[in-house]
């Protein structure tokens, strides 16, 4: 997660290991006051477009990359982090675009059995991300590499 003048954003996966800011506690509490924002958000927009609260109000299809990060930090899933020589440092989540979509993957470290949890811990992130709406595909690529597709229901 990064905290500065533009506001919060939740991890994305690929920044570096928190440095000086905020700390455990405060971060948890931006990650709880920005799910509330949202669900804020989901309460104003959806009904004046006919949709229920429980699918990603305009905002969110606007910038499914912080929102579905954003959902997964605020389901307490870890996102992954990179080191300063750009080597990944822990073992988590990492949320990206690719061709239009967002990509959910669990990466790791060398060693850090994160290919041996991929499966489990994306089934985590699936159900967190359906829980608040989202349409989401799990996938099987070489070398058994998995990762899941989000995208907001039509």
């Amino acid at each position: 997660m990064t905290d500065s003048a533009e506001g919060f954003r939740a991890a994305t996966g690929d920044e570096h290991p928190s440095g000086p800011g905020l700390g455990a506690e405060e971060r948890a509490a931006a990650v709880r006051q920005a799910m509330d924002g949202l669900w804020q958000i989901r309460k104003v927009m959806n009904p004046a477009d006919g949709r229920p609260v429980s699918v990603p109000a305009e905002w969110e299809r606007r910038q499914p990359l912080r929102a579905v990060a954003l959902t997964l930090a605020a389901a307490g899933i870890p996102a992954s982090a990179l080191g300063p020589d750009g080597r990944r440092t822990a073992a988590g989540y990492r949320v990206s675009h690719v061709d239009g979509v967002v990509r959910v993957e669990w990466l790791g470290p060398p060693g850090s059995r994160a290919a041996y949890e991929q499966h489990e811990q994306l089934q985590r992130c699936s159900r967190a991300l359906q829980d608040l709406g989202w349409q989401v595909l799990e996938y099987r690529g070489a070398r058994r590499h998995r990762w899941l597709e989000v995208e907001p229901p039509p």
